[in-house]
């Protein structure tokens, strides 16, 4: 094979590609268990609020939106255009992930690209996403309800910081004078 049939191939899979795969795919299978387990085994939806610890709260939330339930859409044509938009993001990230250069950019590559997946799944079936624990600060008198998320959430989160850590410190970071 010449060089010319080769490309290809390496835009679509770098020496890395199969760990970045590996972690969007169990990713991605962890959260959709996490959310069919919590909505149809334990029938968080007929529970309400429930108590995990004293800033910690299991509840069942539809986020049309997307982060923090921005740019809510209930219509069908804004539930599509943040499905296109995801689905362009996770063909970016993978062309990016099949030029990363070190195991823990794939592996936070993965963890985005199953997170997004995961959401994008939820969106499909339920025209939302499921979200469902809540993290607040509370004293007598005042309230703070920070934010509700699901697992694609804390692995998306977990594969940002993961890329700045690469970024910033990483074998390939650049490296002050």
């Amino acid at each position: 094979m010449t060089a010319g049939m080769q490309a290809p191939q390496r835009y679509l899979f770098g020496p890395f590609s199969a760990l970045g795969l590996a972690a969007a795919v169990l990713t991605g299978a962890a959260d959709q268990a996490s959310k069919l387990w919590l909505l149809k085994v334990y029938e968080l939806a007929d529970r309400g609020v429930v108590k995990l610890m004293p800033f910690v709260d299991l509840v069942l939330t539809w986020n049309t939106g997307i982060s923090y339930g921005w740019f809510a859409q209930e219509g069908p044509f804004g539930q599509g255009a943040l499905l296109a938009f995801k689905a362009l993001a996770v063909a970016l990230l993978w062309i990016w992930l099949a030029c990363a250069s070190s195991r823990l950019a794939a592996l936070s590559l993965g963890l985005i690209i199953g997170g997004a997946l995961g959401n994008g799944i939820d969106r499909l079936a339920h025209g939302a996403v499921v979200d469902f624990v809540l993290l607040y600060a509370q004293t007598a008198t005042w309230r703070f309800n920070w934010y509700v998320f699901n697992l694609a959430d804390v692995a998306i989160v977990a594969g940002v910081i993961g890329l700045l850590y690469e970024s910033l410190w990483g074998e390939n970071a650049p490296k002050a004078p």
